[in-house]
């Protein structure tokens, strides 16, 4: 059975993020996402996301490409559950290409092109306009 991990704040869900789960999930038999704390993702972005850790994760449960999910508290902390989960390859978007090589000691490291025209970002910026 080959395990699949990725990370991300997933916070307004979109077709990207469909797509990249899709992808992953079709690299192996298991998929395992984490999920950026509410913390974490303060730390990273400097803002809060609109949707707490707690319902990123439910809407994550209910994807039926991913098999299991979990709190990702520490960016620091990524090799341990790499290696917790025995994942055999760490798949994440190209956004991040080259961040992650130092793993390809324990894991496989894949970089998946991102969808164009759609960013989690920009959604927020765009939503954020029309209200103002």
């Amino acid at each position: 059975m080959k395990t699949i991990i990725t990370f991300g704040t997933f916070d307004i869900f979109h077709v990207g993020h469909l797509a990249i789960l899709q992808r992953a999930k079709a690299l192996g038999d298991r998929l395992v996402v984490g999920v950026s704390s509410d913390r974490l993702n303060l730390q990273k972005k400097q803002r809060n996301p609109i949707y707490s850790e707690s319902e990123r994760i439910a809407i994550l449960r209910n994807i039926k490409d991913v098999d299991d999910v979990f709190l990702e508290e520490s960016l620091e902390e990524k090799a341990e559950y790499i290696q917790n989960y025995r994942a055999d390859i760490l798949a994440m978007g190209d956004d991040w290409e080259g961040h992650f090589d130092h793993f390809r000691d324990i894991c496989e490291v894949v970089y998946f092109p991102r969808t164009p025209s759609i960013s989690t970002t920009e959604i927020i910026e765009i939503v954020r306009s029309v209200r103002r």
